[in-house]
């Protein structure tokens, strides 16, 4: 069992290094847009800006049709038993993509005077959604391309593409917009030309390469074309659902306050958001590695490997919650100005919820390894509901903070049905003993920090300081506990061969603790 997981630790080492870079860069590009849109556009603009990309994200995942996950399974499923499905199931996934994201960009043109005026009532709203619907044929097909790419483990491309290149190309054109103060809708056209060039660049690159990628011209869905629609289908409704967990939040808080409100509540939420990066880019290599495992009927290892992956998951992202968690109003304050400190609240809220989701985040994957898709389906529509419900009974009275908390409640009862049918099914659960240590040694750190803290003016410069002494602490309490694992070491030896660095003498303190 030892060399096969170690294996599939190498092989999720490099592809989360690639992987984490690039969700790094794109989510740090995405976070200096939304500040620049924050800082030079009134708040209820942002607002609208909020609410179309919602909009636009929930309607280019309807476009997928659930491909995006199932495309890449069936294709790491079948690549090494049936090279001829394979190619079946790369030409159908791009006919399907095709004509969905067609007719979903299609909808919300047609649909956007009676979603700006009846539902959110800002009539402003209407232009932007125009205009971000052309979009959605164009990054419909980007996710489908980033899916094959990725059922044959090559996920670097996400991260030059998608992350990178688009965000990068947004982020181009805003500094332009700022520096010529051109008007607000401007940004929302620049939004669009992003994903129109990314689209242009990646197709070009996916022709050229020795992947059998093509088109045919009969729009007759095959058999294989069938069997990867319905297998998707379930995922698509998933996805929907995740949706709703992710933005039911903003859209009822559209719908029940204000576009400014909207705003404001997107100073908190995307940075919160930060802490799942690593989950995201973890997550998007472990799905086709552990399908390969689950092809050959090794369960037990895929156990071992989801639990040192959940280990080192939540220890690289205590720093990003440590610091939102503990410090929101100074992080609000340097990154969108003072008008956005009464989010602070909101933010500690979500990095909470979200810190849950990083320990626990991988059982969803995990069930689809399982082709237990039905079920998650299910899972998630709980979740969902729950979120609705909330929103429902919380935003009316209590504005923003009533809309974290349920989508706080919502993540964690999400993942604790997800996680307690993955162990009846599969035995398979985060709670080793060396999993469990970390969690008691942060709350600890976190509680005295706090305390330490409370009694002095924190200020945004001095909480790298602060930060330096946490990991300190964090680190020699993890040794003298002993709560690492030989996995770790060679974890830690693919890392140090894939990124090129000489990290021996941590090696050599680490085997006197284990």
């Amino acid at each position: 069992m030892n060399y096969v997981v170690d294996q599939s630790l190498k092989k999720v080492a490099k592809g989360t290094g690639i992987v984490f870079i690039g969700m790094f860069i794109g989510k740090a590009i995405g976070l200096f847009s939304r500040i620049f849109i924050a800082r030079n556009f009134t708040k209820t603009e942002y607002g609208i800006y909020s609410l179309a990309l919602v909009l636009f994200s929930i309607f280019v995942t309807v476009s997928t049709l659930g491909l995006k996950e199932g495309t890449a399974r069936q294709i790491s499923y079948f690549r090494v038993r049936d090279k001829v499905k394979v190619r079946g199931i790369i030409i159908s996934s791009l006919q399907i993509a095709i004509v969905a994201s067609l007719l979903l960009s299609a909808i919300l043109f047609l649909l956007s005077n009676i979603i700006s005026d009846n539902v959110f009532h800002s009539p402003r709203l209407s232009k932007p959604l125009k205009i971000v619907s052309i979009a959605i044929f164009f990054s419909g097909l980007i996710y489908i391309l980033t899916s094959i790419f990725r059922g044959f483990d090559r996920v670097d491309v996400k991260a030059y593409f998608e992350d990178i290149l688009r965000n990068g190309l947004f982020l181009f054109s805003l500094i332009f917009i700022i520096l010529f103060n051109l008007s607000f809708i401007v940004v929302i056209y620049a939004f669009t030309a992003s994903f129109i060039i990314t689209w242009i660049a990646y197709t070009f690159y996916a022709m050229r390469s020795p992947l059998p990628i093509k088109i045919e011209k009969s729009l007759a869905i095959s058999p294989v074309g069938k069997e990867l629609f319905f297998f998707s289908i379930p995922l698509l409704s998933i996805l929907m659902l995740n949706m709703i967990l992710m933005w039911g939040d903003n859209l009822l808080l559209g719908y029940f306050k204000t576009p400014a409100e909207v705003g404001l509540y997107n100073s908190a939420y995307p940075l919160a958001v930060l802490i799942t990066f690593i989950l995201s880019s973890t997550g998007f290599i472990y799905l086709p590695i552990a399908s390969h495992l689950y092809s050959k009927n090794l369960i037990e290892e895929i156990g071992r490997t989801y639990q040192i992956l959940t280990k080192w998951m939540f220890s690289a992202s205590l720093p990003i919650f440590f610091v939102l968690f503990l410090f929101p109003e100074s992080v609000l304050n340097f990154l969108f100005g003072p008008d956005y400190i009464s989010a602070s609240l909101v933010l500690r809220i979500l990095t909470l919820g979200f810190m849950i989701d990083v320990f626990l985040g991988l059982n969803g994957h995990s069930l689809v390894v399982f082709g237990k898709t039905k079920l998650l389906m299910f899972i998630c529509l709980a979740g969902a509901l729950t979120n609705i419900i909330l929103n429902i009974i919380l935003i009316p009275p209590f504005g923003i903070e009533g809309a974290a908390l349920a989508s706080a409640f919502s993540y964690f009862t999400l993942n604790l049905l997800t996680s307690i049918k993955l162990y009846q099914l599969t035995n398979i659960h985060p709670f080793s003993k060396n999993n469990l240590k970390p969690i008691g040694i942060s709350i600890i750190l976190l509680i005295l920090i706090y305390i330490v803290s409370s009694f002095i003016n924190i200020k945004f410069w001095s909480l790298p300081i602060i930060l330096i002494i946490y990991l300190l602490g964090y680190f020699i309490l993890l040794l003298l506990t002993k709560s690492f694992d030989k996995e770790d070491i060679r974890l830690m030896l693919a890392l140090e061969k894939r990124l090129g660095l000489n990290v021996t003498p941590i090696k050599k303190i680490l085997k006197k603790f284990i």
